[in-house]
């Protein structure tokens, strides 16, 4: 971005690169210049931005929670205990609206992706061109800070419930339970189960995968509008720019919330017996 302005396509492409660190086939380890040098890394190639930034809102959850519990008091609470109380309702009325089991992880679950999801939406709201530009000075090529904007995190957070539905319901039925399970839904024949196996892993397969893509389709498109009302000139900005970041606490509070309770009912299932 040195150098002389750079054209939309040339700024477009740029706030849409990763930090990306990996084994370059010629260069060895090292982090990408470019789109192209990224994908030559593939699949072990990590986006550090990405995980920086996941990292942070993270550690700021933890920080946040923690605070809360040293400092609650029963008496006349303050503007952030009331905040960080009715987070805490909404996510316990997740559970007791989609989730029939019984269950200790259901709770923190569903409170830690409300959370988590919610402040790495948030990252939306600053300046498209603030960040960047902090990192430019430092010395740092590229840097995306809304990690959900990546396929990687939410693909990942998508397949980490993938796992627990799988522990949970070989835990809860146990092998043979899961396997007959998926051998004998939905139709209920042994000369069936050949069919019922492939919809089922099919479908099984297909949750974390529409989990992780609906969160990274909003916040990429949401992150693309942001950058091309970047391009207008001064005044058209603060026309579109304000009333669209608006429009996006809805969009960062929702999709946070449809991955937290679609996590809890996956796991729901888990606990049901059929």
């Amino acid at each position: 971005m040195a150098g002389n302005a750079p054209t939309s396509t040339e700024y477009i492409t740029h706030h849409l690169q990763n930090l990306t660190f990996g084994l370059h086939p010629d260069h060895g380890w090292a982090i990408a210049h470019n789109a192209e040098e990224a994908r030559a890394m593939g699949f072990w190639a990590i986006n550090l931005d990405t995980m920086g930034w996941s990292i942070a809102t993270g550690l700021l959850f933890l920080w946040l929670f923690r605070f809360l519990a040293r400092t609650a008091t029963s008496g006349v609470p303050t503007g952030l205990q009331n905040a960080l109380e009715m987070v805490f309702e909404f996510a316990n009325g997740i559970v007791r609206t989609s989730f029939s089991g019984q269950s200790k992880l259901a709770g923190p679950l569903a409170l830690t992706l409300f959370c988590w999801i919610f402040f790495m939406n948030s990252l939306k709201w600053l300046p498209i061109d603030l960040i960047p530009q902090i990192a430019h000075k430092l010395g740092i090529e590229y840097m995306r800070i809304v990690p959900t904007s990546d396929p990687n995190a939410t693909l990942g957070m998508g397949f980490a419930i993938f796992l627990l539905v799988i522990y949970y319901s070989i835990r809860n039925k146990g092998f043979s339970g899961f396997a007959k399970e998926l051998s004998f839904r939905p139709f209920n024949h042994w000369a069936l189960i050949p069919f019922n196996l492939v919809l089922e892993l099919v479908v099984l397969i297909v949750k974390p995968i529409s989990l992780g893509l609906r969160l990274f389709g909003n916040m990429f498109a949401g992150e693309v509008i942001f950058i091309m009302i970047s391009l207008l000139p001064f005044w058209a900005i603060w026309v579109l720019d304000v009333p669209w970041a608006i429009f996006h606490i809805l969009v960062i509070t929702l999709q946070a919330f449809i991955f937290a309770v679609l996590s809890v009912v996956y796991l729901s299932a888990c606990f049901e017996e059929h």
